[in-house]
């Protein structure tokens, strides 16, 4: 009995995996963040500690009623430029980073969830040192009556009044949020993996499924830290809280706490799911889609078109 090869594009040569992954993955990042970033809008400005009384949202359909009967429907994509730009090269380096420690710590085995975890925990570590900065602008221009006018004065003012560590405010947050945020999106996506595509094979429905269920099983898990992020990002009302800014996550802990208490750090939650589960879906599928397609040989094709003409005269022989 034959055995079959190993999936082509989950056994690439080292001389064009990294491409590959980097070509996927960038085309997975911005995609998922551009089909959802509306939605995304509405969870930052659902995140608002004491909301403008005209900005006051009950629920995501109110929020997005709201934003395009009162300010257009421009307003829902505010900041997308800037996303476009960081998405690509951050999610080309992530899934890059992610798909060799992967190998390289589960020494090519299936199966090693810790392995994983690992790996998602340091292609985290890369993606959002590059994607960090983008939320900061990205954050400040879904803001209600944003003053910034476009990214590129957004970036410019935020620079020049507060400084390159304002950029960088959140990463602790961040990495405090995504590290765990990661190791639970990773093992339960290969995990559901295991359950429904336990050969790896390009499985367009098994990717959709499993994407969806590990990114809504992450945002739940990490909702609190989210909240506390956008604080960092946007700097919202740090004024009363008798501070120059929002310094650190433990000031951003005690700020949520003081105007929203416990249940403030769960302001946005069903929109947050609401992003995850389509967006962590759309970037699995779509990457494992371009990797799929960018490993398929010609000859990979052919055969694909000889077995579905053998497919067709089957049937019509079978039918006469």
């Amino acid at each position: 009995m034959d055995i079959e090869p190993d999936d082509p594009y989950e056994s690439l040569p080292e001389s064009s995996a990294a491409v590959t992954h980097m070509m996927a993955g960038a085309a997975a990042g911005i995609m998922e963040h551009c089909v959802m970033y509306p939605v995304d809008c509405v969870k930052t400005r659902m995140q608002c500690l004491v909301p403008d009384p005209r900005a006051d949202y009950r629920s995501v359909p109110d929020a997005f009623y709201k934003i395009v009967r009162f300010e257009g429907m421009k307003n829902t994509v505010r900041g997308i430029s800037v996303v476009v730009g960081g998405a690509g090269p951050a999610h080309a380096l992530y899934f890059a980073c992610y798909e060799k420690l992967k190998k390289t710590i589960s020494g090519g085995r299936q199966g090693n969830h810790f392995a994983h975890g690992v790996a998602g925990c340091v292609a985290t570590l890369i993606h959002d040192a590059v994607m960090n900065p983008v939320d900061v602008i990205k954050q400040r221009m879904q803001m209600f009556n944003s003053p910034y006018q476009t990214c590129r004065l957004c970036t410019k003012q935020v620079y020049q009044e507060e400084g390159f560590r304002a950029f960088y405010r959140s990463y602790t947050t961040q990495l405090t949020m995504n590290i765990p945020f990661q190791c639970v999106h990773f093992m339960t996506y290969e995990i559901m993996q295991d359950l429904l595509n336990k050969d790896r094979k390009y499985d367009p429905l098994s990717h959709v499924i499993s994407g969806a269920t590990a990114g809504a099983s992450a945002a739940v898990i990490t909702m609190p830290l989210d909240v506390c992020k956008t604080l960092l990002n946007t700097q919202e009302h740090c004024a009363r809280t008798q501070l120059s800014y929002v310094n650190g996550m433990i000031s951003a802990f005690r700020t949520v706490y003081e105007f929203q208490g416990l249940s403030g750090f769960f302001r946005g939650l069903t929109a947050r799911v609401l992003f995850q589960m389509p967006a962590t879906a759309i970037s699995w599928s779509v990457y494992e889609f371009f990797k799929f397609f960018l490993t398929k040989k010609p000859a990979d094709i052919d055969d694909n078109k000889y077995m579905s003409g053998i497919s067709v005269q089957a049937s019509s022989s079978s039918s006469s």
